[in-house]
């Protein structure tokens, strides 16, 4: 929670949140929930359960929100050419991967007779997690043709959080083949620390300068601008199609 704490600081202070507005609103979730949750560890474990739940929901709205405000902002440098609402291309892409990657999360359940909540409730939690490391390893993989680096934020908080997330995802399948015991725990605290760490990570990247973003290579732009375009395209002909068969036919 300290970690935490001197993020938001460093978020305000050097203005972070007016190009990373979505990741500050995460930032100070993850503060104020912590707080509430080891507040209320007194409480009975299915109170204090399903308080949980209702916090991993919104913790993995929000989260979504990070994942497209990320992908978006790798766009910055020709934002001004796509259509207004690209974004929205970038939602569904996003949601598309969550809804195919959902079965897959279920493989890695760490006891059979889970609940079905029990099973939902894990499944959320690993398909965020993947979806954040694909986030990570994509923009990684494809760092030279986007124009980011080591000191753009955009992939500095892409970085924390699919390095935490791979870690969480190793210690979810660790557990699937692990019997109950002193080691269970201390897997999950394996988990909590490479979350440290990755606060610890983005103190120091939020402290030192960023590098200004360089422009795409005019084959990216142009590829960029090509598929902006077919998607306009195509809403406006599904458009035309919809309105088409909505009209009377002329006898």
């Amino acid at each position: 929670m300290a970690a935490e704490a001197i993020l938001v600081l460093l978020l305000f202070k050097n203005r972070i949140y007016r190009t990373l507005p979505a990741f500050s609103i995460y930032l100070c979730w993850c503060l104020v929930s912590d707080a509430v949750l080891f507040f209320l560890q007194s409480l009975p474990p299915i109170t204090y359960f399903q308080i949980y739940e209702i916090q991993l929901l919104v913790d993995s709205a929000i989260m979504f929100a990070v994942l497209v405000e990320l992908a978006w902002s790798v766009l910055r440098p020709i934002r001004s050419s796509l259509p207004k609402r690209s974004w929205i291309g970038i939602v569904v892409l996003i949601g598309l991967a969550g809804l195919l990657l959902w079965p897959v999360a279920g493989l890695t359940l760490p006891a059979a007779d889970l609940s079905q909540a029990g099973r939902n409730f894990f499944r959320l939690q690993q398909t965020t997690a993947i979806l954040r490391v694909i986030v990570f390893l994509g923009m990684a993989g494809f760092s030279q043709l986007l124009a980011i680096g080591w000191r753009n934020r955009e992939l500095q908080v892409a970085t924390g959080l699919g390095l935490f997330s791979i870690v969480s995802l190793a210690v979810s399948v660790a557990h699937t083949h692990q019997m109950e015991g002193p080691q269970y725990h201390w897997l999950d605290v394996v988990g909590s620390a490479s979350y440290l760490g990755a606060l610890t990570y983005w103190v120091y990247a939020f402290t030192t300068k960023e590098a200004e973003r360089q422009d795409f290579s005019p084959q990216m732009q142009s590829f960029l601008l090509l598929l902006g375009g077919t998607a306009k395209t195509s809403r406006i002909a599904l458009a035309e199609f919809t309105g088409s068969k909505s009209r009377p036919k002329d006898h």
